[in-house]
């Protein structure tokens, strides 16, 4: 709905339609209050009812484009007194706000089979367009009635007469989130087994990995340390060979390197210049000096215990046995470690999870029951006076002695809608039960039914533009005067249009335009002009069946008693 406090503030002021069928070139400018659109059968009513459709974001297909053309446009122009309550909808939507108090809509269809639609000027799609129309203009072909047979339009209804927004938003918020705590239980709820064996082998991982106490990066470190030990008896062995050789042996390196000393001095002594030789030497002496004393160290430090040899070995298969189980690396062991801790948490505490949910549900329940209760509460009181006042409207309509009544039944299960159905009951016949309206209802009675509604409504009622595309078929007489009267009526507060065949309703309205069709240039088009006295007068005689002076003068007495009405 557009706005929920008036349905004056938006009037349909002009359409502009071409190359639509046989519409090739249209401006139609509607009246305020009731216009009636009437014409010889297949002169093309229904091209106005079909470019209203377009308008408001009905599908549609390239067998509407005229012959002969590429395209067609549908354009509309709706008058808008306050421009700041549609402004919101049109920024939700992302669309441009109206300028100069005015709605732009305009829809075109290509014959490549591309169509397009603009609101405000700007590209808009044909879902936001059908969201927009929807609250713009309330569309009632000769089967479009047939939808207050549906429980759920019924129960729409209802709630619009009963102005039910309110309690019916707050029951639906609670049956939402019940819907999730359920969805969430339903989640927990499993094979209890397979469940036990899960957290079993989470826990199981999470502590196997976290007794290993790894560390990243100590892999490279043990890895080395452990090749070290394995071969530290060889290693010392070697070591000793060396320092046997440097030192302790009778032909030692450094004994040796030593006894050149004498003769480098001697050298020196008789050539200054070779000093430099003596200075290597002394070099050469301290560096296998500290070699040797590195050495020795080195071979002191060896670890030749075999149980710290045991423990690194020990140490290296563990991180192997890991490595196979949990993944190549020391790193992600640890990440895998930490995974399985993080979801045995999750899934050990599912029991503590599944009792608070179990707790909000019941919550959730009782404040359920409370909601559906308050909304039942709402819908009983208006049930009465929508079933009145919808009778009161049946009685204008013909049914003298019906029965009409809104049922409400309550479910066995809280729907999303309330915790009850509703069904319309009618009884068209004295002396019959009342059964639902979808049962017993003939095309003809339904569409008084509908009429009968929308008048019991008008007031709920918040679409500014409704349109009767010949729903008035099957009635006539005393009744189609009712009708146009109904008509006449919802006409005070809002625009309605009505294509009709019956004179008795074409003399309610207030503007009168006729469809007929035109042949020039080797085409057929169709033409749309208003019309008032003589020829307004003419049109319902033809509509009596025909232009004599009793026909005529009977549509003068229509004209008359329906300005008097």
């Amino acid at each position: 709905m557009v706005y929920s406090d008036s349905v004056t503030p938006v009037r349909l002021s002009s359409v502009r339609i071409r190359n639509l069928a046989l519409v090739e070139d249209l401006t139609w400018s509607p009246g305020t209050g009731f216009t009636v659109v009437t014409g010889e059968t297949g002169a093309g009513k229904s091209i106005i009812v079909g470019a209203l459709k377009l308008l408001v974001g009905e599908r549609a297909d390239k067998s509407l484009i005229r012959s002969g053309e590429d395209s067609c446009t549908v354009e509309g122009v709706f008058e808008v007194q306050n421009p700041v309550l549609l402004d919101g909808q049109l920024a939700e939507l992302g669309l441009e706000p109206c300028e100069d108090g005015q709605l732009l809509i305009k829809r075109v269809l290509t014959g490549a089979g591309i169509n397009r639609q603009f609101i405000n000027g700007s590209a808009t799609t044909l879902a936001v367009l059908k969201v927009l129309g929807n609250g713009l203009v309330d569309l009632h072909g000769p089967h479009d009635h047939q939808s207050i047979l549906s429980p759920d339009l019924q129960r729409t209804l209802l709630d619009s007469f009963a102005n039910a927004a309110t309690p019916l938003a707050a029951y639906s918020a609670v049956f939402k989130r019940r819907a999730e705590v359920e969805r969430a239980l339903d989640a927990l709820h499993g094979d209890d087994a397979a469940f036990e064996r899960e957290c079993a082998l989470l826990l199981f991982q999470a502590t196997e990995i976290e007794a290993a106490g790894l560390k990243a990066g100590e892999e490279e470190e043990l890895l080395a340390r452990y090749t070290v030990a394995t071969q530290a008896k060889r290693i010392l062995e070697l070591s000793k060979q060396v320092l046997l050789k440097l030192v302790d042996a009778d032909d030692a390196a450094l004994v040796k390197v030593a006894g050149v000393a004498r003769s480098l001095r001697e050298i020196e002594r008789l050539d200054p210049s070779a000093a430099s030789l003596t200075a290597a030497h002394v070099r050469a002496v301290t560096e296998l000096e500290e070699l040797a004393s590195e050495l020795q160290r080195y071979g002191e430090g060896l670890e030749l215990d075999p149980e710290h040899l045991h423990r690194l070995e020990e140490r290296v298969n563990l991180i192997e046995s890991l490595k196979r189980k949990y993944g190549n690396t020391v790193e992600s062991i640890i990440a895998h470690g930490e995974s399985a801790a993080e979801r045995y948490q999750k899934l050990n505490s599912r029991a503590e999870e599944r009792a608070r949910l179990h707790a909000e549900l019941a919550k959730i329940t009782s404040d359920l029951e409370q909601s559906g209760k308050t909304l039942r509460a709402v819908r009983e009181k208006a049930a009465l006076p929508l079933a009145k006042g919808i009778m009161s409207h049946l009685k204008d309509l013909g049914f003298k002695r019906a029965e009409f009544a809104v049922h409400l039944e309550a479910l066995s299960q809280p729907g999303s809608f309330g915790m009850e159905a509703v069904e319309f009951l009618f009884a068209p016949n004295p002396g019959e039960p009342a059964k639902p309206l979808r049962a017993i209802a003939s095309s003809g009675e339904t569409s008084r039914v509908m009429l009968a509604v929308k008048s019991a409504l008008a007031e709920q009622d918040t679409i500014p533009l409704l349109v009767f595309d010949e729903i008035d078929a099957n009635v006539g007489g005393e009744i189609a005067h009712a009708v146009g009267a109904k008509m006449q009526a919802l006409g005070e507060a809002r625009q309605v249009l009505c294509i009709s065949h019956l004179p008795q309703v074409a003399s309610k309205a207030s503007h009168h335009f006729v469809v007929s069709k035109d042949y020039s240039s080797g085409r057929t088009v169709s033409l749309l002009e208003e019309v008032i006295g003589q020829e307004r007068a003419e049109e319902i005689a033809r509509m009596l069946g025909g232009k004599s002076d009793s026909a005529l003068g009977l549509a003068y007495t229509l004209l008359a008693k329906s300005n008097a009405s």
